[in-house]
């Protein structure tokens, strides 16, 4: 008998190619569709059923919108709050994807769980075990949003997608099978926020009021007024409304007094990060050792070193990086491997 494996499907191409090349090896799969925050669910998932359909796989709907406003959307309120922007797809992998859809899978029966993310399990001589690595493409890579998996389970994830190099392939598997869903366009906005307006959003659903504030530079001087520092982000120039003879940034808040700080770009660069909540994948020694490591999802890996101080994680690049940005994931690799990752403090 085959192995059966659970597989989240989204109803998008490379959940649906990702169905296809796990039967293609042998697997059993079972489709899940996981409700996160839409209301009308029938339209939601009629495209992943289409797929099993097609496919003759086993197709089941849950509703985790409760769980998902508890662990993701309250958690990015609260970040908003602190002055700190948060990544929201990382703690969604964390507790959903891999968090209570694993433990649908073992209710199912299912050994393995699989996602369409761009990324690679695969078991490395090197430490002994399944590890998290990198995907073949580099333009699609996703393994910095997936640090927060449990690293207990690494062994029974499988992402089908990981050797490819291009969406292409993907999208040319998918119309070779007939799937309807080949050309369908990807998704890139947070999925709670599909116009990417998060203000509008913090304001509209969950009560923020703008609260006009001083805009000042790092002595003080008030530069003019800003209208919510939830509204701004490190590294942000767009949208101050403020004159000088050499552009400014935001660099920092002073919460307490409500205010905006900028600075000129010299001054949004750090080679120190703070981490807390360090997720050590590889479960090996991780004091003054030297790796690699990504401040944010687009940049590539800069080289640093690890330490250990006061009981959290300190990260010092040997150049500065630009706009560290404190509720963004610092996500740390040796090669081509994930060793771990944690939120900048």
């Amino acid at each position: 008998m085959s192995k059966r494996v659970l597989l989240g499907m989204s109803g998008g191409v490379d959940s649906s190619v990702s169905a296809i090349l796990l039967q293609k090896e042998g697997y059993e799969v079972v489709g899940i569709t996981m409700n996160l925050h839409n209301e009308n669910n029938e339209d939601f998932c009629k495209d992943a059923k289409k797929v099993c359909e097609k496919l003759g796989i086993e197709h089941h709907y849950c509703d985790y919108k409760e769980i998902f406003n508890q662990k993701v959307i309250s958690n990015f309120v609260c970040q908003y709050k602190e002055c700190k922007t948060p990544n929201p797809c990382i703690e969604c992998n964390k507790y959903l994807k891999f968090g209570v859809m694993y433990e649908k899978a073992k209710e199912l029966n299912c050994e393995y769980l699989a996602t369409g993310h761009y990324a690679l399990t695969e078991f490395d001589e090197k430490y002994n075990k399944v590890v998290l690595k990198k995907s073949k493409s580099i333009n699609k890579d996703q393994s910095y949003v997936l640090y927060g998996i449990n690293p207990e389970i690494l062994d029974k994830i499988i992402f089908p997608l990981g050797k490819f190099q291009t969406k292409d392939e993907i999208r040319k598997i998918a119309l070779e099978n007939g799937l309807e869903v080949a050309n369908k366009p990807d998704s890139e906005d947070i999925c709670f926020i599909p116009d990417n307006d998060y203000a509008k959003f913090l304001e509209e659903k969950q009560g923020f009021k703008p609260v006009e504030g001083n805009i000042v530079n790092k002595e003080g001087k008030i530069l003019g007024k800003h209208t919510g520092i939830y509204k701004y982000t490190i590294g942000q120039r767009k949208g101050l409304g403020i004159s000088n003879p050499v552009p400014l940034y935001v660099i920092g808040f002073n919460k307490k007094r409500n205010e905006l700080i900028v600075g000129e770009e010299s001054e949004l660069y750090s080679d120190t990060v703070i981490v807390e909540n360090f997720n050590n994948l590889l479960g090996i020694e991780i004091n003054n050792i030297k790796i690699k490591a990504k401040i944010r999802y687009s940049p590539k890996e800069a080289d640093a070193i690890m330490f250990f101080k006061d009981n959290k994680i300190e990260v010092k690049f040997d150049e500065k990086q630009r706009a560290i940005t404190p509720g963004q994931s610092l996500v740390v690799y040796i090669d081509d491997v994930v060793l771990g990752g944690g939120i900048i403090a």
